[in-house]
């Protein structure tokens, strides 16, 4: 931040007019102050939309069919990156092929599961590889129409987002004829207003369509019946920005990156207590404890205690688990937890797990949309017996029923947001009901 403000200090000596909470930012101080190298020229430079020119057969080449690109995604092992590691080839390959009329492609950019912060850094950073990306995931699904939904509360990043789309229309990357072919893609931002239940896909799609931000039952999938009650795929950020690498290099390559049956590379977003958090790219299989140590390790070199792997509503794993685990979708599910959108939250030893639960059950109570009774009511109900349990009101029955309530929730709703709710509570009770034991027996001794 001290960087930021002197760079903000020598452009308004120089005259120079700031503004980062309207609209207009000066593109200037835009670039400088997030990196110059987002750009077209620059993505260019690295190679970028040669994927794109390969597949349309503006590279001299043949072209690629449809059924060529998804085989490739197949082939590299490529699974969803926004949370359920659905396997992006066969889900690519859902979307009706014969279907007269109109079809679309949605980006999932609404990242607002808390300890998540990989997929604003992409579209601010490298916002071309998922334009690139969008554009092969809609040639190979024949899609003429894109829209990337943004999570509302991070709006410099729309912005800058919004200025990559206008340099690849300018290009020819985007529009009628993509490079002089025969394919037509056009493509769309739109901003969110942080509500958490619009990252649920079908959340989404109502939100785009101006609606209230709920969830649909399924089916009908978005393949058949999703945006506008057209066949819809929707993939989180970091899966479009991975396309063009495996466009370029092949599937296989990709695959060789990680580990069978979990293709490629992943961003992980540690962060907690480590002495080095942030955004961390390492091939899938790479072990926690080579994740911890490209963190700097535990802050303050104190003891481990407890790991949240997946973003917060994935079930938290003891010191002693975690450090067996390698970091890629089978093995943290054979764990006991959920790879989920790769947000590892590190907790030393000093940290209390009644107090932690108590923040994760406020959170997920807040964002329920209402739509559903299990999730509705039963949110309140955790959060309020955590809550008894922390200010030392608690029964010791509390215990039984609290993870009783989360049993019902899962599984019982129109979407995930009731077991992202429950998940981390069975958890909770499942490694450290003792501390939750421990704070009852206190508070019946002091009562006594």
């Amino acid at each position: 931040m001290a960087r930021v403000q002197e760079i903000l200090a020598q452009f308004q000596a120089k005259g120079v007019e700031t503004c980062f909470h309207g609209r207009h930012i000066n593109p200037q101080i835009y670039a400088e102050l997030n990196g110059g190298n987002w750009g077209l020229k620059d993505y260019e430079a690295r190679g970028g939309y040669a994927a794109l020119r390969k597949i349309v057969g503006q590279d001299g080449g043949a072209g690629m069919t449809q059924d060529e690109v998804i085989a490739e995604l197949k082939a590299s092992g490529l699974r969803g990156r926004g949370g359920a590691g659905f396997p992006t080839g066969l889900k690519w390959s859902f979307m009706p092929r014969g279907f007269p009329g109109q079809k679309y492609l949605v980006c999932n950019s609404d990242e607002g599961e808390p300890g998540t912060f990989k997929d604003r850094d992409i579209l601010m950073y490298n916002p071309h590889a998922v334009i690139e990306g969008m554009a092969i995931a809609a040639y190979a699904m024949g899609a003429s129409v894109g829209y990337n939904y943004i999570h509302g509360e991070v709006f410099q990043v729309y912005e800058r987002f919004e200025a990559a789309i206008e340099q690849a229309r300018e290009a020819g990357y985007l529009g009628q004829g993509v490079m002089g072919s025969t394919f037509n893609f056009q493509l769309h931002a739109h901003h969110g207003f942080g509500a958490y239940i619009c990252g649920e896909e079908t959340a989404l799609l109502e939100s785009l369509e101006g609606k209230k931000g709920q969830p649909r039952f399924k089916p009908p999938f978005p393949a058949s019946f999703g945006l506008y009650g057209k066949p819809t795929t929707i993939n989180n950020t970091e899966t479009f920005a991975a396309t063009p690498w495996i466009i370029r290099n092949g599937g296989p390559a990709y695959l060789e990156c990680g580990k069978p049956n979990n293709g490629g590379t992943k961003i992980f977003s540690i962060q907690g207590d480590v002495e080095r958090p942030g955004n961390y790219e390492i091939p899938l299989g790479t072990p926690f404890a080579k994740l911890l140590e490209l963190a700097g390790g535990v802050r303050g070199g104190k003891t481990l205690k407890a790991v949240i792997p997946g973003g917060s509503s994935s079930p938290v794993l003891p010191a002693d688990i975690i450090m067996q685990c390698t970091m890629d979708y089978d093995s943290i599910a054979k764990a006991g937890s959920m790879l989920g959108s790769g947000a590892v939250m590190v907790m030393d030893d000093s940290r209390d797990m009644v107090e932690t639960l108590l923040r994760l059950s406020y959170f997920y109570m807040h964002e329920s949309c209402g739509q559903c009774t299990p999730c509705r009511e039963g949110t309140g109900w955790l959060w309020r017996m955590v809550e008894r349990i922390e200010h030392g009101q608690g029964r010791p029955e509390d215990l039984d029923v609290l993870d009783n309530v989360a049993e019902n929730i899962m599984g019982r709703t129109i979407c995930a947001l009731g077991d992202a709710a429950a998940m981390p509570v069975r958890a909770m009770l499942k490694h450290f009901r003792h501390e939750f034991a421990a704070k009852i027996d206190a508070a019946q001794k002091q009562a006594a």
